[in-house]
């Protein structure tokens, strides 16, 4: 075989690495940049899902926040009412003692008469239901 063949040979197959070697890279130029793409939609995505949840979450606290001022504002009303019923239950206790009090005194000032001022009944009388106060009706 000749020199100039061997070189031709040579070169060709140093031109075809070339080729192949330049193919190769710029395949992979373009894997590169294709991944690239990829991650920024994929970073795009990322910043649309967070601001969702950074809005779902301050939602969230909103909420959170009404339903506990609410709570407290029930739990207060709750209070407040409870005290008032104790006050008035303490108010209904002095006005049942005072009323008591009453009572024994006009007990013992006219033993034979009852609050409503009619004549006091013996235990064991018995009355007419139609007629509580045991008489006939005025006109």
């Amino acid at each position: 075989m000749d020199t100039w063949v061997i070189v031709l040979i040579v070169v060709v197959v140093v031109v075809l690495l070339v080729v192949l070697a330049l193919a190769l890279s710029r395949r992979s130029r373009v894997a590169q940049v294709r991944k690239r793409e990829q991650a920024r939609e994929h970073l795009q995505e990322a910043q649309v899902r967070g601001a969702r949840a950074e809005q779902e979450q301050a939602r969230a606290e909103e909420e959170a926040a009404r339903a506990r001022r609410e709570r407290a504002e029930v739990q207060e009303r709750t209070t407040l009412a409870e005290q008032e019923a104790r006050e008035r239950a303490a108010r209904a206790g002095e006005e049942q003692a005072a009323a008591d009090e009453l009572r024994a005194k006009a007990e013992k000032i006219a033993p034979d008469l009852t609050a409503d001022r009619h004549v006091h009944r013996e235990p064991g009388d018995t009355v007419n239901p139609d007629y509580p106060e045991g008489g006939a009706t005025r006109r």
